[in-house]
């Protein structure tokens, strides 16, 4: 089974293990891609990496819910959220 990566500094050191870069120069290909992708979102791009999974942009509608301590109503406003959709091989991977 692989390292396990549960934050940045993980992804960090694996890339660097598997890649032969410095942790420092990991960390900056790391966090080009991380803004990379946010880039393109803010852009309203969906950004699809074939094999692992797709990035997008969705729409939530504004709604209305209630505080849960005092049971008054609230207006939620609409927002945008990031998606995640894995893709075929991502998924077979993890089988």
């Amino acid at each position: 089974m692989g390292a396990t990566l549960s934050n940045k500094n993980d992804l960090v050191a694996a890339v660097a293990d598997s890649t032969g870069l410095s942790k420092t120069e990991a960390a900056t290909a790391v966090d080009a891609v991380f803004q990379a992708i946010s880039n393109a979102l803010k852009e309203g791009d969906e950004v699809r990496l074939v094999g692992f999974g797709t990035f997008a942009v969705t729409d939530r509608a504004a709604s209305e819910g209630r505080n849960p301590r005092t049971g008054e109503k609230i207006a939620i406003p609409a927002s945008k959220l990031p998606k995640f959709k894995a893709g075929k091989g991502l998924k077979d991977a993890i089988q």
